[in-house]
Formats: C-alpha cells, structure tokens, sequence
C-alpha cells in the first residue's frame, strides 16, 4: 500500500476517533494528576491546576460555548474528587469562557508564553471565584463551621498566587502536545 504525499494514512472517521481518545485521555491524565502532590512541585502546599490549564489550552482553540462546557464538565469531575463545595464548575466555566473570548478577539497568538499567562490570570480568576463562592456561604450562614471572611481571603492570597505560579510554569507540558494535536487536526479536517 502506498500512501501519496501530503495525504494521511488514517481516514476521518479515524482521525475522529483519535482526537476523542486524545481528549478523553489528557482529561483523565490531568484529573488523575490534579490531587496528587509530587515533590518539587509544590508551593505552599498547592499544586498546579491542571483542569485549569487543560481548560485554557482547549478554549484557545474553541469558541465561548465550548469553553464554558468543558469547564462546566472538568469541574464536576473535579467536584467528585474534592468534594461540592466550593463547585469548581464555576470557576472553570469562567476560565473558559474568558479564554474563548480573548482568542475571538484575537488576542491570543500561538506564543506559548502568552499562553502561560494567560494560565497565570485564569488561576487567579479562578481562585478568586472560588473565593466568592466561600464568601457568599459565609455571608448566608455566618455559624457555619468554615473559615471567616479575613481567613477566607487571606488564604485567597497565598492559594491563588501559587496556584497562579505553578500552573503558568507547568503549562508548557500540556501546551506542546496538546496544541500541536490540535493545530493539525483541524488543519486536516478543514
């Protein structure tokens, strides 16, 4: 069997199937990583948010509809690791959205370090929900056995910061797969 210059071996149907196995697989790889602490790559006790970062790589590539669902998804995941409170859905889907919209606006260029601070202002937007949502628990039920609003948003400082740190310094790890799948996947389709 030969196969002609420029044309790929695989069909579309096959090409499909690999971009769901591609996504499906780096999701559970970022779900599986997101509680476990390796050493070195801590700070302040808080890891890289890879959910967070798999969000922003994929909303570069998508419009606002699919950021804000695949935010909404990867945070009920996350949800059923951590707990329902605070949702991380929210603070995703906020990702998402937001990153959909700069690259609509085109202010996104394929620069991977524009894309690690993107990551650094979505954790930070990410944690600050996060934060919100705490705040606003607080507010209804000021008895409730959680943190008060000065521990809340205290601790939103050193969270958010490292967070913001860790994940805009990890990116690169997903950024170069993930994005160079995507860049010629959808080359070939269109």
């Amino acid at each position: 069997m030969t196969v002609s210059k420029g044309k790929s071996p695989l069909s579309d149907f096959q090409k499909a199937c690999l971009n769901i196995a591609i996504i499906v697989g780096s999701c559970l790889v970022c779900l599986l990583l997101s509680p476990m602490r390796f050493p070195g790559i801590e700070l302040l006790g808080v890891s890289p948010n890879w959910l967070l970062i798999w969000v922003v790589i994929w909303s570069i590539h998508h419009p606002i509809i699919d950021g804000a669902i695949a935010g909404i998804v990867l945070g009920l995941l996350q949800d059923g690791l951590t707990g329902p409170f605070p949702t991380h859905a929210l603070s995703l889907m906020v990702v998402g959205m937001l990153t959909a919209r700069l690259q609509r606006q085109r202010i996104i260029q394929e620069n991977v370090v524009l894309v690690a601070f993107i990551v650094f202002g979505m954790a930070v937007v990410a944690a600050t929900v996060t934060a919100f949502q705490m705040s606003f628990r607080h507010l209804l039920w000021p008895n409730s056995p959680y943190l008060n609003l000065w521990q809340i948003w205290r601790t939103h400082q050193r969270v958010a910061l490292s967070s913001a740190i860790l994940s805009s310094l990890w990116t690169p790890a997903l950024y170069y797969p993930l994005h160079r799948w995507w860049k010629g996947y959808l080359k070939t389709k269109n």
